[in-house]
């Protein structure tokens, strides 16, 4: 069916993105195959849409996302010319930081429980990355909001924290999937009603705020775990929100750095450089060493990701000095996310070296990060730095070494239910490929136990 006259809404935002109508069918293709669907839209179909003809099915939703990412904000349907396509409305659910945070992660919680898919499949926003740079400096303060309920004291932040705290070990032990549901029901039915309390002093407000957005930052973090990768956006969005409502220094620059980290992960550098350098502005001199190396490597890995080799060597020896000159004070609740700060730090300077092609640098970072964490502890995050090191050992020639290494990451994985350790072993089985191919008898015995953990896994 056509519209009366042509569609120079779309026709002017094409103009705009510099695209041919090839690349944008390409684009548009591209967006299906994240949503699950496979799409033969070509340039023709592109010509009739600028004629006038409405795309069908969700052509028009992955239409909009193509050029929203292209040109770096979100566009409505009403943008392009079109009526709002089949389930449009549940699209925008989380991706704004202008409403009370609380209420934008109602939906999202209850959509997290139910596993709805058009959160599960939701697509990672480009456009909605570069909410917190645009909104660093001004977002409303809502802390006169009128709060109904018992009064809310310091031994209600403590409790939350400890909760908060009990779901991270789990997490880390078994995996993002173990207890997710009871995360999310907790956040949802106690810790936002809390938020909303009389509270005896609004310092133990400030501090509540920022225990829930440590919360909301974990669930994005499970989502995250679980290949969910629009979801996990959302929950960062909305913890970074509560973070900056809180006011505690440093604390909404953490989530920012988050975001930097799945954009970088995501392979979508739109908005990491600067994610990372305004985190990192925004703490330095106002936080313990320890904490400042974490956002100086974040820092470094976008840098390095950027091609700005020199810059981000600088900016790893900054982190690594800092981490030596530590006078062990205290590192804020909210920094402790993946535990001691030292072996994140290891860990993310061995991303830096692997991005910029020092295998054997990043192999001894990787090896330097599985062995500073706490013996017993961070289970998932061990076995994947160690799945990392034998990548780089793998990409050294080092085969035995390699097959040892990836050895004790398996040994790590043995009850943990999680997204990225199943992905990285069928990724060992790939890698084991060539080494299996030359006869190793330690490739093809690796190989046959990893066929054994993914096939116990289904």
């Amino acid at each position: 069916m056509y519209q009366r006259l042509p569609n120079d809404r779309l026709r002017e935002a094409l103009t705009e993105s510099g695209w041919s109508y090839a690349a944008l069918a390409q684009a548009v293709r591209q967006v299906a195959a994240e949503h699950g669907e496979a799409l033969r839209t070509n340039k023709s179909g592109v010509d009739h849409w600028i004629a006038g003809r409405m795309p069908s099915g969700q052509t028009g939703r992955y239409l909009i996302i193509a050029l929203s990412r292209r040109l770096g904000r979100t566009l409505s349907p009403e943008d392009l010319g079109l009526p709002a396509p089949p389930g449009w409305e549940s699209d925008s659910i989380g991706l704004s930081l202008a409403d009370d945070p609380l209420e934008a992660l109602m939906p999202i919680w209850k959509g997290d429980l139910d596993r709805r898919h058009f959160l599960s499949g939701a697509a990672y926003s480009v456009a909605a990355a570069v909410l917190p740079l645009d909104h660093v400096a001004d977002i409303a303060s809502r802390a006169a909001k009128a709060r109904t309920g018992a009064r809310v004291g310091h031994a209600d932040v403590a409790a939350v924290r400890d909760m908060v705290s009990m779901f991270a070990v789990m997490d880390e032990r078994h995996g993002g999937q173990h207890g997710r549901s009871a995360l999310v029901q907790y956040l949802m039915s106690d810790v936002a009603t809390l938020c909303r309390g009389r509270f005896t002093s609004e310092d133990d407000h400030r501090h509540m705020l920022s225990a829930a957005a440590v919360g909301v930052h974990q669930a994005g973090w499970r989502a995250y775990d679980g290949g969910e990768q629009g979801l996990a956006q959302r929950y960062y969005l909305q913890s970074y929100a509560l973070a900056q409502e809180s006011g505690i220094l440093g604390h909404d620059a953490f989530v920012m750095r988050t975001m930097s980290q799945q954009g970088m992960k995501l392979h979508r550098p739109e908005h990491c450089l600067s994610l990372a350098a305004t985190a990192v502005d925004k703490v330095r001199g106002h936080v313990d060493t320890q904490t400042e190396a974490l956002f100086a490597v974040t820092h470094a890995h976008a840098l390095a990701k950027a091609g700005r080799r020199q810059d981000a060597v600088r900016e790893v020896e900054r982190a690594r000095t800092a981490m030596s000159a530590a006078k062990g004070d205290d590192v804020p609740f909210w920094a402790l996310s993946w535990g001691p700060p030292a072996a994140t730090v290891h860990s993310r300077t061995a991303k830096v070296f692997e991005t910029l092609g020092d295998h054997h640098r990043a192999a001894a970072m990787y090896g330097a990060a599985a062995t500073s964490r706490p013996q017993g502890t961070y289970a998932r995050i061990v076995a994947l730095d160690l799945v990392a090191q034998a990548e780089m050992q793998a990409a050294q020639g080092l085969a035995e070494k390699a097959c040892a290494t990836w050895g004790r990451a398996i040994d790590h994985m043995d009850g943990v239910q999680s997204g990225r350790t199943r992905k990285a072993v069928g990724n060992m089985r790939r890698d084991l490929g060539r080494f299996r191919t030359r006869g190793l008898r330690c490739a093809a015995e690796l190989d046959e136990r990893a066929r054994e953990f993914l096939a116990d896994r289904r």
